[in-house]
């Protein structure tokens, strides 16, 4: 489990630490951290410029001389072989003694990155260079608005002006922390779950994410019917519909998310079920309504020898074991693995199912062991999730639908909940802690610790929920 410093504080805003300070203090509260990345190591005195002016140079047909404004009193001049500049550009520019991860070849990082010198260039001076994604230390797949061969420069909604710290600009002044959960913490595989612990560990104020009601005045039930055939491998399913959605690239803040944790961003109605699946822990899946035969949803298992084709195009062959989600005709997706290519969300669809589901943990480790295929989600249902999660991290993808401008969600939500999951209460005896912990905490202490972690206590049973 990964999760960015920066996502952290969302949820805790007060948490005002360094990198060494927060691991230290996790590990010993408890988290298993395994290292953290700065994401920013080897950058250095690297800002947004902006390109003034560019006359070619006298003795080299294949560069350029670039008068870039950074916001000092003077222009700064850079020579530059890059294709793809043009005056009024905003581009990041590492400033004489500055450093850069690597080279624009993208190849293997070094070590201490490379120091950026003035100098010359054919005879030319220049005092600085413009930079390549991959000079900074990140790639085309997380940014993909950045040229194949070329500088980075800033899209035109980028609210950066010449001066500004253009590592800051870019979302890469963060560190991204490596947890190593065990299986009785599933509710650290999420980054909420983590920012609870960390609001714990140094005492400040957890804020969660606040969901409010999503729907317009129709009934989900009109649009679609959802059955389980297997409740043990199934405990809950979830759905929700959206209509008249519009498919286009996620605001640069959720881009910049998914990109922190290893996730490529692909669109907006994609980008949503990845950053909830990071967000709550919930792996989500969407399907095109006007595929699903009969507009129905049947979860059941397949049958010995079945073939079902899965988004990557490949063929698998199903067996009795594997738990399908199938509309009235056909199977559509593998139940907490992979959706089906016959039912992929495409630039022509106009109105999705959103599916939240909790499955038998042990089923999909050995599904997928069977079908040649783990992934994302199927990694995090193997830990066995709380299904009372999943109805919450469904409305929450509907609000962002909402606040995306993405479609319009239709009211209601579908529910199959066939045995409630109930808290867990754990006698608790202040005394017999102490006793097997060699330790003097007061009742109110430990009742104080339960509460920071959202645990209630109830007096009455003396019991621990």
């Amino acid at each position: 489990m990964n999760t960015p410093l920066s996502w952290i504080k969302v949820y805790v805003p007060d948490l005002d630490v360094e990198a060494q300070e927060f691991v230290d203090a996790m590990t010993l509260s408890g988290s298993h951290v395994e290292g953290f990345e700065k994401k920013d190591k080897n950058l250095e005195k690297i800002v947004v410029g902006k390109i003034v002016k560019i006359e070619k140079h006298p003795d080299a047909d294949k560069l350029v001389v670039c008068q870039v404004d950074i916001g000092a009193d003077e222009l700064l001049q850079i020579v530059t072989g890059a294709p793809n500049v043009k005056e009024g550009d905003l581009v990041p520019t590492v400033l004489d003694g500055g450093k850069v991860a690597g080279g624009h070849d993208g190849g293997e990082l070094p070590a201490d990155g490379i120091k950026i010198k003035k100098g010359k260039l054919r005879g030319v001076p220049s005092y600085g260079m413009m930079c390549a994604i991959e000079e900074l230390g990140s790639s085309r797949e997380l940014y993909p608005e950045a040229p194949e061969n070329g500088v980075y420069v800033f899209p035109a909604e980028a609210d950066v002006k010449p001066g500004d710290d253009a590592v800051k600009a870019l979302g890469l002044d963060d560190v991204v922390v490596e947890y190593e959960i065990t299986s009785n913490r599933v509710d650290c595989y999420s980054v909420v779950g983590i920012a609870r612990e960390a609001a714990a560990t140094f005492n400040k104020e957890f804020k969660p994410p606040v969901v409010t009601e999503t729907g317009n005045d129709e009934d989900v039930n009109d649009y679609v019917k959802v059955s389980v055939e297997n409740t043990d491998l199934c405990s809950r399913y979830c759905a929700r519909v959206v209509k008249n959605i519009k498919i286009e690239p996620s605001p640069k803040w959720l881009q910049r998310r998914l990109s922190s944790v290893g996730i490529r961003p692909i669109n907006n109605l994609v980008d949503i079920t990845n950053y909830v699946m990071e967000e709550y822990g919930q792996p989500m899946h969407a399907y095109d309504l006007d595929t699903l035969a009969g507009h129905q949803i049947v979860v059941k298992n397949a049958q010995d020898g079945d073939k079902f084709v899965t988004l990557d195009g490949q063929e698998r062959t199903m067996d009795k074991d594997v738990l399908m989600i199938c509309d009235g005709e056909k199977a559509v997706g593998i139940a907490g693995i992979m959706g089906g290519e016959n039912s992929m969300i495409t630039d022509g669809a106009k109105t999705m199912l959103f599916e939240a589901a909790c499955f038998d943990g042990v089923n999909i480790r050995k599904s997928s062991k069977r079908v040649g295929l783990r992934t994302d989600a199927s990694g995090k249902f193997e830990k066995g999730l709380d299904p009372n999660n999943a109805m919450a991290a469904l409305n929450r993808a509907c609000q962002l639908v909402e606040e995306l401008g993405a479609g319009e969600v239709v009211g209601g939500a579908i529910d199959v909940y066939s045995k409630k999951k109930e808290p867990v209460r754990v006698p608790f005896d202040a005394e017999k802690i102490n006793r097997m912990l060699g330790t003097n905490i007061s009742e109110e202490e430990m009742l104080g610790y339960f509460k920071k972690i959202d645990l209630d206590y109830d007096a009455e049973t003396k019991e621990v929920i």
